[in-house]
C-alpha cells in the first residue's frame, strides 16, 4: 500500500516537472509585436523613399542652377566695337553733330558771296565731290564687314539653338535664350549703322548737287555782269 502511494505521488510529480518545460505562447502578444515590427519596417521604407526624393530634388536643383558651356557676348561686344570703329574712322563729313554742322556751313552754303573767288569756289567743289567718295566708301566697307559678319552669326546661331534644345535646367535655357535675343540685337544695331552710312552717303551727294546749283548761279550772275545788258541795234551798211 505505501508503495502504490509512493508511486502514484512521484508519478504526480513527473507529469508536473514534465508540463513546466513545455513554453507557453501568447497569442494576442505575438500579433501585437508581429504588427509593431510591420510599422517599423514600414516607417523605414517610407524615411528611406523621403530621402531618395530629396536627393532627386538636390540633383534637379544642381541642373536648374547649372550654366551654360557657351557665351557668346565676347563676340558679339567684339564686332560691335568693329563695325563702330570703321565708323569712327570715317573720313569726309564726320557723324559728330558739332563737327557735322561746321563743314557743312563750311563747305555746302546755299549761295556763295560775290567776294569768293572762282579758285575758292572750285577748290570747295573738289572738297565735296571728296566728301561725296569717302562717304560711298564708308558705305562699301560697313557692306563688307556685315556680309563677313553673316557667316560667323550663322554658326553663332547654330551653336545657340542646340545650346538651347540641349539644357538641361531653367538656367541654362533662360541663358541660351539671352544669348539669342543678344544676337538678333546686335544683327539689328548693325543693320541700322549699315542703312546710317548708306543714307549719309546719300544725302551728301544730294547736299553736293544742291551746292553746285549754287555755284552755278553764282558763275552765271558773274559772267552776266551788273552792268546794262548788250542790246542789239540794226546796222545800214548802205547808208540808208
Amino acid at each position: 500500500m505505501t508503495r502504490q502511494v509512493l508511486a502514484v505521488f512521484a508519478f504526480a510529480l513527473l507529469s508536473a516537472a514534465a508540463r513546466a518545460q513545455i513554453p507557453v505562447i501568447d497569442a494576442s502578444n505575438l500579433v501585437q509585436n508581429s504588427l509593431t515590427a510591420a510599422r517599423t519596417l514600414q516607417e523605414v521604407n517610407n524615411q528611406l523613399q523621403q530621402l531618395a526624393n530629396e536627393a532627386q530634388m538636390l540633383i534637379n536643383e544642381a541642373r536648374n542652377l547649372a550654366t551654360l558651356p557657351f557665351n557668346i557676348v565676347a563676340q558679339l561686344k567684339q564686332t560691335l566695337a568693329l563695325t563702330n570703329q570703321l565708323i569712327a574712322q570715317a573720313q569726309g563729313i564726320g557723324f559728330q553733330l558739332s563737327q557735322t554742322n561746321l563743314q557743312f556751313a563750311r563747305y555746302y552754303p546755299p549761295s556763295y558771296a560775290s567776294g569768293v573767288s572762282g579758285a575758292a569756289m572750285a577748290a570747295d567743289s573738289y572738297q565735296r565731290w571728296l566728301h561725296s567718295l569717302q562717304s560711298l566708301y564708308t558705305s562699301v566697307i560697313m557692306q563688307s564687314q556685315a556680309a563677313q559678319n553673316l557667316a560667323s552669326d550663322e554658326s553663332a546661331l547654330a551653336t545657340l539653338v542646340s545650346q538651347s534644345q540641349g539644357a538641361i535646367g531653367i538656367v541654362q535655357a533662360a541663358q541660351a535664350t539671352n544669348q539669342l535675343l543678344a544676337l538678333h540685337a546686335r544683327q539689328m544695331i548693325q543693320e541700322q549703322q549699315l542703312r546710317l552710312t548708306q543714307d549719309r552717303s546719300a544725302a551728301i551727294e544730294q547736299a553736293r548737287t544742291v551746292t553746285a546749283e549754287a555755284r552755278a548761279r553764282e558763275v552765271r550772275r558773274r559772267f552776266e555782269g551788273t552792268g546794262v545788258r548788250y542790246t542789239a541795234q540794226p546796222v545800214d551798211f548802205y547808208g540808208f
